[in-house]
């Protein structure tokens, strides 16, 4: 099932994240997850883990993970610990993994994006991530900045070049109704 497999991605690129990352706290991770979503989106038309983004005031967040860090489902609890600590007076979530690291449910393509990810975002802090993310005409900055909707859903779209998007529309539209017919 492609939800169940999104989900497994999903689980399994937090996993590698905070194995590969130092300083791997919430928001640095959902930066990571907007990174990994949106430029496999541009190559590919679809995003890795199945995320929505909302475009919120420190940047990129997939809400219903940042709801669900409060209270894990089971398959994520069992998969990463997730520990409050402080920080000059702030709390900050701290993710580290429990279980190893599934390559095999991952593309080459995917396991590409992920390293490259990890590599160039090794020791960057959670303000050198959000910093990444508030670049002018990038997704966030169109929908929280230029459209003024604090919050709004960030189009996965708004990764692609004015010139790219129609011919990405129209193949992600032919590999929808393939999946309807082979379904």
């Amino acid at each position: 099932m492609l939800i169940a497999r999104e989900r497994s991605k999903l689980i399994n690129s937090i996993i590698f994240f905070s194995q590969n990352t130092s300083k791997c706290h919430k928001v640095k991770l959902f930066k990571l997850l907007y990174f990994l979503d949106f430029e496999h989106f541009k190559i590919t038309g679809r995003s890795v883990t199945g995320l929505q983004y909302s475009a919120w005031k420190m940047g990129p967040v997939p809400t219903m993970l940042h709801e669900e860090l409060e209270s894990p489902s089971p398959d994520l609890a069992e998969a990463v610990s997730i520990s409050s600590e402080s920080n000059g007076g702030y709390p900050k979530l701290l993710i580290k993994p429990i279980q190893e690291f599934n390559s095999n449910i991952f593309t080459k393509r995917e396991l590409k994006i992920l390293d490259q990810l990890s590599e160039e975002y090794k020791n960057s802090n959670a303000d050198e991530m959000i910093e990444a993310t508030h670049l002018e005409n990038a997704p966030w900055d169109r929908v929280f900045n230029k459209e003024d909707n604090k919050q709004g859903a960030i189009p996965y779209e708004y990764a692609l070049l004015a010139g790219e998007k129609e011919a990405m529309v129209s193949y992600i539209q032919e590999r929808t109704d393939f999946i309807k017919a082979v379904s």
